[in-house]
């Protein structure tokens, strides 16, 4: 479906952020100087794309479809996706306000910022396989055909509408700038 491949799609975007950040958190661990505005700037993008509309491609269109095809929201794969879309909300939420803490001079915040990096970072490369190995393709198989165009609607619904014209561009232009900044 081509759904689940623009979703597989934004996660390779997905994992090259999760991958600066790795380089930024080994660079804080070893005394090495990084600025705040790194971690701001990669929790602005996870909040603004992987969770403002990646997440919500498949909160509110993809795994709503599963659940319509039957499969339940309370146990099982979904149950399970939506659980770690929660909790990498928490490790994001957590590395925000360290870094905001650590662009005040708060030195102590370090590890708190390592921690939460290397949470998220661990929770969403697990957490990416297997929605892409597991999820996707029994999507794909429950959903029938005919409601394939309905998801690419609700797709482009979010995209356009929810989150607003050339926001997808925007993210994709912040993911290299943190690309670049760990070269």
């Amino acid at each position: 479906m081509e759904a689940t491949q623009i979703l597989m799609s934004e996660h390779r975007v997905i994992e090259r952020v999760i991958t600066a950040m790795d380089a930024a958190a080994g660079r804080l661990a070893n005394h090495q100087g990084m600025p705040a505005e790194f971690f701001l700037t990669a929790a602005d993008f996870i909040t603004g794309f992987a969770d403002g509309c990646h997440h919500k491609k498949e909160e509110g269109v993809l795994f709503a479809s599963m659940v319509k095809h039957g499969l339940s929201p309370q146990q099982g794969p979904v149950a399970v996706m939506l659980a770690e879309h929660e909790q990498g909300r928490t490790y994001t939420r957590g590395l925000r306000q360290a870094a905001l803490r650590y662009q005040a001079g708060d030195l102590s915040v370090r590890q708190e910022m390592i921690d939460n990096v290397r949470g998220y970072s661990s929770l969403l490369r697990q957490h990416i396989q297997k929605e892409d190995r597991i999820l996707f393709p029994m999507a794909d198989r429950v959903i029938p055909a005919e409601h394939h165009d309905q998801i690419l609607a609700g797709f482009e619904h979010v995209e356009h509408e929810e989150t607003g014209e050339g926001v997808h561009e925007k993210y994709l232009a912040m993911a290299e700038s943190l690309e670049r900044q760990m070269e």
